[in-house]
């Protein structure tokens, strides 16, 4: 007896706020690792070309156009990465930071809770939800209180919340993440290393004086390469548990004076630093550092990229970008 050819369809992930920093490593990803069509959604105005991707105009402030997208779509899994992620822009912005962050965030809820079928949906938040870590809360659990000491923080704390309680409320294969500072060529300088390797870049290249203007180089923070994030969030989406919420990070807090020296010691340059008062935020946690025992024992995830190569390629990065030449 013979039996029919069946081919076997490829999963389908739509990624929802694509245009940023991590949505084309994570379409990379997807796409290349894990063998997905790939769908994206960017804001009306702005650019994302990708070939590994389609790509539609979407503002997460309107339930109804994100209905009729899913609709359309009907992916197996969504990855929401759409957020105002800036902590300086949220100390300048509160009300966007909110809307953003929270009422957007619960339009996509609200729209995967009408659907007919179940997709998975992974909602990434922050690690600097954490807020302020007592003595011995360190390396972070994802037990730990919630004590957010920023306006992003707190909206990242907030839509953490409420995933988890439509998840179990609604039935929704829903995890959350919680991700720490990730990093990589491409980030905008509005973040610390980003920020250094442009101006180390600059400098080189004669553009600006030779000094390096910093905030505070105490703050202790764990840094991951962008490149290892969306591989956890890949497989958090297909092996997560529903309801429940993930740390991403490196597992091992570096001084942000300890990035500084690495990416100055990797130019020739003849640098000075100085501190810049408008660099400094109005309130800093000292230390935040990741425990990734629950991801890596539901998933095997774990961080494959040393920060030494990060900080290389995201300094050849701007390297480039700014018209000099790749150093070696």
């Amino acid at each position: 007896m013979e039996f029919p050819f069946v081919v076997k369809r490829m999963k389908k992930a739509l990624i929802i706020g694509a245009g940023g920093f991590v949505g084309s490593y994570l379409i990379d990803c997807l796409h290349d690792e894990f063998h997905m069509d790939v769908y994206a959604t960017k804001l009306k105005g702005t650019e994302l070309s990708h070939p590994s991707a389609q790509v539609y105009d979407l503002d997460i402030l309107s339930k109804e156009d994100l209905v009729e997208l899913l609709y359309n779509i009907r992916p197996d899994y969504i990855f929401h990465l759409a957020a105002q992620s800036s902590v300086s822009v949220a100390w300048k912005n509160p009300m966007m930071t909110i809307d953003v962050n929270i009422k957007g965030s619960v339009n996509v809820m609200d729209a995967v809770r009408e659907l007919y079928y179940k997709p998975r949906i992974l909602v990434i938040g922050s690690g600097e939800e954490y807020g302020h870590i007592k003595e011995g809360e360190t390396p972070i659990s994802e037990e730990t209180v919630l004590r957010p000491g920023n306006i992003y923080a707190a909206t990242k704390a907030c839509q953490n919340m409420i995933g988890s309680i439509y998840a179990k409320a609604y039935d929704i294969e829903m995890m959350m993440v919680r991700a720490f500072n990730h990093v990589g060529p491409g980030q905008a300088p509005l973040f610390v290393v980003s920020d250094f390797c442009k101006q180390t870049a600059e400098i080189e290249q004669g553009l600006k004086e030779p000094v390096i203007h910093v905030g505070n180089l105490s703050a202790r923070r764990d840094f991951t390469d962008v490149r290892d994030v969306v591989r956890a969030y890949a497989l958090l989406v297909m092996k997560g548990t529903a309801g429940e919420t993930y740390n991403v990070g490196s597992g091992n807090a570096m001084a942000i004076q300890d990035i500084l020296d690495m990416i100055v010691g990797m130019s020739s340059a003849d640098i000075a630093v100085e501190i810049d008062k408008n660099k400094i935020r109005p309130v800093d946690v000292p230390v935040i550092e990741a425990d990734i025992t629950k991801i890596n024992r539901e998933t095997g995830w774990k961080p494959v990229i040393s920060i030494e190569q990060t900080i290389r390629e995201t300094l050849d990065y701007w390297r480039t970008k700014i018209g000099g030449n790749v150093h070696e």
